[in-house]
């Protein structure tokens, strides 16, 4: 079943302080300020998600349809997401992982792991 972006939404706002927002005029969802996802509106569409180089590296090399990149993002610490295709529980865990990235020291030390 297809993730709706209210979806994701769902699913980030179970975290602490998490905002709906934009993001490069295309809806995002921030921690502090920062953000952390955002809904793609470009040809390729998908979630673009904060995470670390070395998990994106792992997810594009495990050949998963699911998870992609452009050359836009070469180089840069987001994973693309097409909703489509990810399993809520996957994404959540995704979600908070992104979270933990961006999050202000003070809201990542109120928040017990």
């Amino acid at each position: 079943m297809a993730m709706t972006w209210q979806q994701v939404v769902a699913l980030a706002t179970e975290l602490p302080e998490v905002a709906e927002s934009t993001w490069w005029r295309s809806p995002a969802l921030k921690v502090g300020g920062k953000g952390f996802a955002r809904l793609r509106s470009e040809s390729e569409g998908g979630l673009a998600l904060v995470c670390e180089m070395a998990e994106k590296e792992a997810l594009l090399a495990s050949g998963d349809p699911t998870f992609y990149t452009t050359p836009h993002y070469d180089g840069y610490p987001y994973i693309l997401i097409d909703l489509d295709r990810i399993e809520p529980d996957q994404l959540r865990e995704m979600l908070d992982a992104a979270w933990w990235l961006s999050a202000p020291a003070k809201l990542r030390k109120q928040r017990a792991r």
